[in-house]
């Protein structure tokens, strides 16, 4: 005896509650999302905020995005530069992770030497005498700059 399971129509939108529900962000995260442009959405004739399924997808690129430390305005710029602002496809996001993997290399490099430098130097501003006359014979570092002068890479 098989049993006949009953199909549920596939709703094609989404409230704003079941958004950030399926997304796990907060209904006031969609606000602003929206408000920045990032996401899309409409209202019906009875005024409730609708959003297209494929809003799902935009969500999780920007929570990627920002959780590897891509700044929003990246982010918008990058969706924003889609035609016809759609939601990245396969072949989107592979781009748009080669495009930041250089930035988040970067700053990789950058937060390395800053772990390895932070017990011994903070990197020439100077508060470690010990160590910075063999880094910085004679201050020459503070005559030309001021700060941490060693912690950028062009520094």
């Amino acid at each position: 005896m098989t049993k006949k399971l009953r199909q549920l129509p596939i709703m094609r939108d989404l409230s704003v509650g079941e958004v950030a529900e399926r997304a796990g962000v907060a209904v006031s995260t969609l606000h602003f999302y929206e408000a920045e442009g990032l996401i899309k959405g409409w209202r019906t004739s009875a005024n409730h905020r609708r959003y297209g399924r494929d809003v799902l997808r935009r969500i999780a690129i920007i929570k990627v995005a920002q959780r590897a430390g891509i700044p929003l305005k990246e982010i918008q710029g990058a969706l924003g530069a889609l035609p016809d602002e759609r939601t990245p496809n396969s072949k989107d996001w592979q781009q748009l992770a080669a495009d930041w993997r250089t930035d988040l290399d970067d700053r990789i490099a950058r937060l390395t030497r800053l772990r390895d430098q932070l017990t011994g130097c903070i990197g020439c501003g100077c508060l470690s005498t010990d160590e910075c006359p063999l880094r910085n014979p004679g201050d020459v570092l503070g005559e030309n700059s001021v700060g941490p002068v060693l912690l950028e890479p062009n520094g």
